[in-house]
C-alpha cells in the first residue's frame, strides 16, 4: 500500500481549498507578473503557467520555453508565492528544477503514456520535490495509479493528482467528462492521497468553475487548480475557460467548505439502513439473476438467441421514465440495467455453455 506524505510547502496551512491558480500559459513577462501580482493581493499562495505547451495540433502557441522560467522566478522573488509547472520531457524536469520550480505536475497527455512517466520519474529520482498527476485523457484508473506507483518506485511520496476529467466524443455541457466515481475510487484505494480538481480543464467554461468546484469541495477534494488569467478574453490559449483573479476571488469567497465529520444526527441509524437496504437490493438482484437462468434455459430449449433487442430496448425506455417519475435520473437508470442486462446475459450464457458440455436438448430432437 503506498502511503502518501504532505504536498504542502512552508506557510501553506492544510485548510481547504488549497488553491493553485495561474495562467493557461505564460505568454509574456508582463502577462505573468500582472497575473501573479492580482493573485497575490488575492491571497493566492500558489501560481501555476504552462511553459511548455504542445497542443492537440500543431501551429498553435506552444509555450515560450525555458525562457518563460525566469519570468516565474520573477514573480516568486516580487510576491512571495510558490511557483508550479507542468513537465513532459527528462529535459522540462532539468530546466524547472534548475530554475527553482517548486511544485511539478503531469499532464494528462503524459500521464497516458508510460515511457513518458517513467522517464519523468528516472529524472526525478533522489529529489523532494512535490508532484501532482493529471488524470489520463481517457477513464483509464489503472494506468492513473500505474503513474502514481512509477513516481513512487522513485522515490517522490510527496504526490497528489488533479482530476480534470475525461476525453468523451459526445456532446455534454463539459469539455471533459468528470466521471466522479473514478478519482472516489482511487481515494478510497489510497486515503492518504491529495485529489485536487481542475474545474477549468472539465468545464472548459468559466461559467461552470463555481459549480464544478463547489462539487469537488462536496466530494472532500483537498483542494482546487484552477487556470487565472489578467486579461482572459486575450489568451493565447484555452480563453473561454479562464477567470479573472477577481473573478476567482468571488468563486472562492462563495464556496460552501463542508468540514464536519458528524453532524449532531446519529448518521449510524442512517447508514444501519443503507446496509440494509444494500443487502435487500443483492438479494433481489440474484433473484432476478435466477430468472434470467430460467429464460437461458427457455431461450436454449426452444432454440432461440440470447440477445432479444427489441425487448431490451423497451425495458430501457420504460425503466428510465419510471426513475425519473420517482426522482432519479434516467440516464442512471440506463447505467444500472446496462450493467443488469450485461450480467443476465452472461449467466444465459453460462446457461447455455453448460447444455453444450453435458449435450443439447435441442440436438437430441
Amino acid at each position: 500500500m503506498m502511503e502518501f506524505e504532505s504536498i504542502l510547502l512552508p506557510g501553506i496551512d492544510a485548510k481547504r481549498p488549497l488553491v493553485i491558480a495561474g495562467p493557461c500559459s505564460a505568454e509574456t513577462e508582463e502577462q505573468v507578473m500582472t497575473t501573479a501580482r492580482e493573485l497575490a493581493a488575492s491571497g493566492v499562495k500558489i501560481f501555476r503557467a504552462g511553459v511548455w505547451k504542445p497542443r492537440t495540433k500543431p501551429g498553435g502557441f506552444e509555450g515560450v520555453g525555458s525562457p518563460a522560467l525566469k519570468w516565474l522566478m520573477q514573480a516568486e522573488k516580487e510576491t512571495g508565492m510558490y511557483m508550479a509547472t507542468e513537465v513532459a520531457t527528462e529535459k522540462h524536469v532539468y530546466e524547472a528544477l534548475k530554475y527553482g520550480i517548486d511544485i511539478l505536475w503531469i499532464g494528462a497527455r503524459t500521464a497516458a503514456n508510460p515511457f513518458a512517466v517513467q522517464e519523468i520519474a528516472d529524472t526525478l529520482k533522489g529529489v523532494d520535490i512535490p508532484v501532482l498527476i493529471k488524470n489520463p485523457v481517457n477513464p483509464d484508473l489503472e494506468l492513473w495509479i500505474g503513474a502514481l506507483e512509477r513516481l513512487y518506485n522513485a522515490g517522490i511520496r510527496r504526490l497528489g493528482v488533479i482530476h480534470r476529467g475525461f476525453s468523451t466524443t459526445d456532446k455534454t455541457v463539459y469539455r471533459n467528462i468528470p466521471q466522479w466515481h473514478i478519482p472516489i475510487e482511487l481515494k478510497r484505494r489510497f486515503p492518504t492521497l491529495p485529489i485536487l480538481c481542475d474545474p477549468s480543464h472539465i468545464g472548459g467554461d468559466r461559467n461552470l468553475i463555481f459549480k464544478i468546484s463547489q462539487q469537488a469541495m462536496d466530494l472532500n477534494y483537498a483542494g482546487l487548480i484552477v487556470e487565472s488569467h489578467c486579461s482572459p478574453d486575450e489568451a493565447w490559449s484555452d480563453k473561454a475557460q479562464q477567470v479573472t483573479p477577481a473573478a476567482l476571488k468571488e468563486i472562492l469567497h462563495n464556496l460552501v467548505i463542508r468540514d464536519t465529520v458528524q453532524t449532531t444526527e446519529d448518521l449510524s441509524v442512517l447508514r444501519d439502513q443503507i446496509d440494509d437496504l444494500d443487502n435487500e437490493l443483492l438479494q433481489l438482484l440474484a433473484k432476478r439473476m435466477r430468472v434470467s437462468r430460467e429464460i437461458g434455459q427457455y431461450k436454449l430449449e426452444h432454440n432461440m438467441p440470447i440477445l432479444q433487442t427489441q425487448r431490451y430496448d423497451q425495458i430501457l425506455s420504460d425503466r428510465a421514465s419510471q426513475g425519473e417519475r420517482m426522482e432519479m435520473s434516467g440516464d442512471f437508470i440506463r447505467k444500472v440495467l446496462e450493467a443488469i442486462h450485461s450480467e443476465s446475459v452472461r449467466q444465459q450464457m453460462v446457461v447455455m455453455e453448460r447444455e453444450k458440455k453435458n449435450g443439447s436438448p435441442t440436438a437430441e430432437k
